[in-house]
């Protein structure tokens, strides 16, 4: 695991863009893993302008949602289709039939069950994802994997956590409106991903990002399922990495080699 700890929100967005556009692939098709929240939009503007400039090309670029609100009516400006549409695909240039999102809409949970398969069997169709980007939680969950989620868990329906919902409220008008269940990829599906982008800023995730950089591999952090990763980078800001107890090993490591 790498860790690149930088001054900033907007120089955690720069070094991230790089990390991800390394990872896609030079010619041909790409899979990009894509996550929602406030967290990833200055890398999706960077990526943006790597487009405009022709470091990214997007014609052939494909995007995997990480998860999708069950229960809110199509076109709801909320869901996590609609948002993506708005910060990656009017932002970045990805084409909206190239966006793939969880069908959250079945009306029962044998439904919701057949479009969480049918989404695993989409990612794989489409050769898995090169590279994924994720945010983390107050609480640690990636995606809506929350706290207790199996660390091998596949796409799936899952309840947000009281504390997810609250969160999630300044979306919404009220917290009553956030949805209580997702369909969302499980930890054993971000891991099939070939390499993960996490990116945080902001001290209110400082103990998040200690818990899944420094602590035990456990379910009751999600996150800490990235040290099980054989490419995986963190990329955050000085407060939200202000509690790591090993920085200065990650700052001599991101240096690199010797004269290098």
């Amino acid at each position: 695991m790498e860790v690149l700890i930088v001054p900033t929100p907007d120089d955690v967005a720069v070094e991230a863009a790089a990390m991800v556009l390394a990872a896609l692939p030079a010619a041909g098709p790409g899979v990009l893993g894509l996550a929602t929240g406030s967290s990833p939009l200055g890398l999706y503007r960077e990526l943006g302008r790597a487009a405009s400039s022709g470091s990214l090309r997007t014609a052939e670029l494909s995007g995997v949602a990480l998860d999708e609100y069950v229960g809110l009516p199509p076109g709801h400006p909320q869901s996590y289709r609609a948002t993506l549409e708005r910060e990656v695909c009017d932002v970045v240039g990805l084409s909206r039939d190239r966006l793939h999102v969880p069908d959250g809409s079945g009306a029962d949970l044998d439904a919701l069950t057949a479009a969480a398969a049918a989404y695993e069997r989409t990612i794989a169709g489409l050769g898995g994802v090169d590279v994924q980007i994720l945010g983390i939680g107050a609480n640690g969950h990636l995606g809506f994997n929350e706290p207790g989620s199996a660390l091998t868990s596949r796409t799936r329906v899952k309840r947000l956590s009281d504390r997810t919902r609250e969160d999630n409220a300044r979306f919404f008008a009220a917290v009553d409106e956030v949805p209580t269940h997702c369909l969302t990829q499980g930890l054993g599906t971000i891991l099939s991903a070939r390499r993960l982008v996490l990116v945080a800023t902001g001290e209110s995730k400082a103990l998040a990002i200690s818990e899944a950089l420094e602590g035990p591999l456990t379910a009751s952090c999600p996150g800490s399922v990235l040290q099980w990763h054989a490419d995986a980078v963190v990329v955050v800001d000085e407060e939200a990495g202000s509690l790591l107890k090993n920085r200065s090993y990650y700052d001599a490591s991101a240096a690199g080699l010797p004269g290098r």
